[in-house]
């Protein structure tokens, strides 16, 4: 059986949850999860890998099991969860690692990217968004117009995010058997977005997102003259990222691996016997 740990560390003054797995001597894996989501996106994948790599995957500040300080008292930005996620990174030693970066999780991993160049030796981008082509407009009407303006009408929009009719309806579009999903996935993470003051964390999130269509252009410069190994495995389903986003990536990376899976957004809750050859295919091959 494979270990899995739960361990808590405080980073910047903040206690932050992260699930470690695999001997620390061996090529590490970082897995940064998306909202509304947890390292518990994680908990299927990590024994299945960890027989030989290193795993670690946080909660980010605001999710999960990590600290969800109020917004008066931590700047929800992704700059900011970027400095934790960097900070945490140097506290556990981990200098030279592969990225796997979904959702919320893959601005996060373009800033640590663009930071140390050099630190990230491959990529795997699950419904980890870095062109414009993969924004679904439909879903992102509402989030667009509370970019222009901050308004009850605006912010009403992305509230509905936050709720449980959502966060179901974020796990299950897609998705042809809808009863592979547990439902535990969405109830656990509304209740943890529904910890207090955590809406307006959330909905500083949601504002600050307009800082990474500004930097798609700095991270595909970085893939066009790096040309890291890069795996895009993506829902082909997923309301929120659409799989041109997925094959955008080929655009600066011509030898990217870009896999079409039948799923929505939240592919290894549906797809998990799938997307783990695949997984461990690219990594044999570049790590």
């Amino acid at each position: 059986m494979v270990t899995i740990h739960h361990r808590y560390t405080v980073v910047d003054g903040h206690q932050i949850f992260y699930r470690e797995a695999g001997l620390r001597n061996r090529p590490t894996l970082v897995l940064l999860h998306g909202f509304p989501a947890s390292s518990l996106m994680f908990r299927h994948l990590l024994p299945q890998l960890a027989d030989r790599w290193h795993l670690v995957a946080p909660d980010h500040v605001g999710f999960g099991l990590s600290d969800a300080p109020s917004a008066d008292k931590f700047t929800y930005s992704f700059d900011s969860l970027t400095d934790v996620t960097e900070n945490l990174l140097l506290q556990l030693g981990i200098e030279q690692y592969c990225l796997y970066v979904h959702d919320h999780g893959a601005p996060i991993g373009w800033r640590l990217i663009l930071r140390a160049p050099d630190a990230v030796s491959a990529i795997i981008t699950q419904n980890g968004n870095a062109y414009d082509e993969g924004l679904q407009p439909e879903f992102f009407t509402a989030v667009r117009d509370y970019w222009r303006e901050q308004t009850p009408r605006t912010e009403a929009g992305i509230r509905e995010a936050l709720t449980l009719e959502q966060t179901r309806w974020r796990y299950l579009t897609g998705v042809t058997d809808e009863t592979l999903v547990d439902p535990v996935t969405w109830t656990h993470d509304h209740d943890l977005l529904s910890r207090p003051n955590n809406d307006k964390a959330q909905l500083a999130l949601f504002l600050d997102y307009a800082t990474n269509l500004a930097l798609y252009p700095k991270v595909q410069r970085y893939f066009r003259e790096r040309q890291v190994p890069l795996l895009a495995i993506w829902g082909r389903d997923d309301p929120i990222f659409g799989p041109a986003g997925a094959l955008a990536f080929s655009t600066d990376l011509p030898d990217a691996d870009i896999r079409l899976v039948a799923g929505g957004h939240f592919l290894l809750e549906s797809a998990l016997e799938e997307v783990v050859p695949i997984i461990r295919g690219f990594l044999s091959k570049h790590i």
